[in-house]
């Protein structure tokens, strides 16, 4: 049976694939710590992390911050089992209990197949993993088991139409992608609700891009005159979709924690005014030809050139209105030590991993005029 969409009234998800970094490069458990406790305070229960995020050292904060700090009963935890990382059936298969292990849990209330594109669901069969996720529920390790999913609607339905027993699916939902081709936000969101699955969302802010929109967008959104943020406005966006379990903000601060719970305090759904000055700054997206990368840097842990796809694209989105020199300084800065977009061998592997379906190979090749 699916889980019941209205079970937690309160909609914001703790994401924690982008948390806060020491100068070091380490966690900063304190300050993730602080967000836990705000987070739980006002109602917060859903947490989300994965098997891959930051190596292994996300899950291990979630121990160090919550699991260690709040009884079983405080908190709900998802995590993520992830073929691509694995050697074989048995190395996928032990990464539940790696995680148990790194995140102190003792179970998990919601795990999911990860990341499930067209590159890689067939993987998830060879590797038997749908059955095996379904018999960890039997076992009790896991209370409710899906998938997170990026790709198209076909392979949605399909899915969904083989396996009826997944309790929910995790899509990418946001407001810039709501009729995106390469993302489907809303068909899929449909196809969900027709199965009777609820959603969790996964990058409502689309990776950081709609809490510092273009400037274009930004017009839009202040002439409301409401004060919401813009961070604010995604996240209310997703939350007001009906069938949604939980809306998953990745926040790296405690500024955004806070931002983001004053959003969500006596949550209200867009009224029609409101969806207006959506509609207004989704028609400022469409006319906008910035590269809507997430940097999810999927991408770059297969590249052979090791090529920093991400912070190129973003050198490219910011190079409007700049002096040349400074674009230049920028690019030379983010590829130092690493690969250029002019080294690309056009293999293909960061294409399909992209879970923003990107014709990556092209805009690398466009992005070559930034070493000029």
């Amino acid at each position: 049976m699916s889980v019941n969409p209205n079970a937690n009234p309160f909609k914001l998800g703790f994401g924690l694939m982008r948390l806060p970094k020491n100068p070091d490069g380490t966690i900063d458990i304190p300050q993730v710590s602080a967000m836990a406790d705000q987070f739980i305070a006002a109602g917060g229960t859903y947490f989300d992390t994965a098997y891959v995020y930051d190596e292994g050292r996300s899950e291990a904060a979630f121990k160090d911050a919550v699991a260690d700090r709040y009884p079983r009963s405080a908190y709900t935890l998802a995590t993520k089992l992830n073929v691509r990382v694995a050697k074989d059936e048995e190395d996928a298969k032990r990464q539940v209990y790696t995680s148990l292990e790194r995140t102190g849990a003792g179970y998990f209330d919601f795990y999911l197949l990860h990341a499930i594109q067209r590159s890689n669901y067939q993987d998830y069969d060879k590797y038997h993993l749908w059955d095996y996720v379904a018999d960890l529920k039997k076992q009790g390790i896991v209370k409710h088991w899906g998938f997170s999913f990026h790709a198209d609607p076909d392979l949605l339905e399909q899915l969904l139409s083989a396996h009826p027993d997944v309790d929910f699916v995790q899509l990418q939902i946001n407001y810039a992608d709501w009729e995106n081709p390469g993302v489907a936000s809303r068909r899929n969101w449909e196809i969900c609700k027709a199965h009777g699955k609820p959603v969790v969302i996964m990058e409502p802010v689309k990776g950081g891009i709609l809490a510092d929109p273009i400037p274009t967008v930004k017009a839009a959104l202040d002439q409301s005159g409401s004060g919401l943020s813009y961070a604010g406005w995604a996240i209310r966006y997703a939350a007001s979709l009906d069938n949604i379990l939980a809306v998953l903000s990745g926040m790296s601060n405690l500024a955004q924690m806070e931002d983001n719970l004053a959003t969500m305090k006596a949550f209200k759904p867009l009224d029609e005014a409101e969806q207006a000055v959506i509609r207004a700054a989704q028609a400022a997206l469409d006319a906008d030809q910035s590269i809507p990368c997430t940097a999810c840097h999927y991408c770059t842990e297969g590249c052979p050139m090791n090529i920093p796809i991400p912070e190129i694209f973003a050198v490219a989105n910011r190079k409007k209105g700049s002096p040349a020199f400074r674009t230049i300084r920028e690019y030379n800065i983010v590829t130092q030590g690493k690969g250029k977009a002019s080294e690309c061998l056009q293999c293909g592997q960061c294409e399909a991993a992209c879970p923003q379906h990107l014709p990556i190979i092209r805009l690398l090749e466009e992005c070559r005029a930034l070493e000029e």
